[in-house]
């Protein structure tokens, strides 16, 4: 007699089951995964904004810490500054001037000037100085061998607010022209500490760039902000993060209506700080 051999298996029910489970522990894996993914591009773009942020800084300390500077400090600045006229990129630098603004209107930016610390400098382009020093104290500079440095910030168009950048150019380059210096940039505020006293160092009140002329006050120190953008869809959700909520409401309205228009999710840091010419202090 044939012995009946029974077939072991899973049956249709068991092998449901292992499927639902295993479908549960995918979707877990997943949402993990993309969880993950989520964080890792909000870090990137964050890491890219204060990247932006400090190169700014960095390039803004540079500067402005030179605005003023005498090789030989015995020397008055009136003397070491002589005035110098207005052109298409600066405003009028008055005697002992170090800083002024920007000539294109409707835009944030300025202008410093200093003598070279060593022969050959470089300057924001790229380019080496002409003037060589052959002592210590080489006496008054000649005008023409002052540094003479325009900053400018100059916004992204349409959707592309990450593009904005801040440009540079020297007006003792050979071929002089704005380069780039850093990108990242949506929106940039520039406020001018000034003094009623010219004697006096310490700036007494602040007025935006834009309100400030040659026949104002002397400028004492700088104040910038800069709002750094990320790519779009790089934030989670539509709502407008605190931040910059807090950065629109203190914005021009051209200015709010462009920064809006070109959110798209992105993600922003704020860079903030203040910087005294220390070259003017007695």
């Amino acid at each position: 007699m044939t012995a009946i051999r029974r077939q072991a298996g899973l049956s249709l029910v068991e092998l449901m089951i292992a499927l639902a489970i295993s479908g549960f522990l995918i979707l877990g894996i997943t949402q993990v995964y993309i969880d993950n993914q989520r964080h890792y591009l909000f870090q990137q773009s964050q890491s890219g904004n204060l990247d932006s942020g400090r190169f700014a800084s960095l390039l803004f300390e540079q500067y402005l810490s030179k605005a003023g500077y005498r090789r030989d400090p015995s020397i008055f600045l009136e003397t070491a500054f002589p005035r110098r006229p207005a052109d298409t990129d600066c405003l009028e630098f008055k005697e002992g001037a170090t800083i002024t603004g920007i000539a294109t209107a409707n835009t944030t930016g300025f202008c410093v000037r200093y003598q070279p610390q060593a022969s050959k400098e470089l300057d924001c382009q790229g380019e080496a100085s002409e003037l060589i020093y052959d002592k210590a104290t080489p006496g008054v500079v000649p005008a023409n061998e002052l540094m003479v440095a325009a900053f400018k910030f100059e916004p992204g168009t349409g959707t592309n607010l990450e593009r904005g950048r801040l440009l540079c150019k020297s007006l003792n380059a050979k071929t002089p022209q704005f380069t780039e210096q850093v990108t990242g940039i949506a929106d940039m505020r520039l406020d001018f500490g000034v003094t009623a006293d010219t004697a006096t160092a310490q700036a007494t009140q602040y007025m935006a760039q834009s309100a400030w002329t040659v026949s104002d006050k002397p400028i004492r120190s700088v104040r910038y902000s800069l709002l750094l953008a990320s790519r779009p869809g790089q934030r989670d959700s539509d709502d407008v993060p605190v931040l910059l909520n807090n950065w629109l409401n203190l914005s021009p309205a051209a200015v709010k209506k462009r920064v809006q228009d070109g959110d798209s999710r992105r993600v922003y840091q704020v860079v903030s700080t203040t910087r005294t010419i220390r070259n003017l202090m007695p």
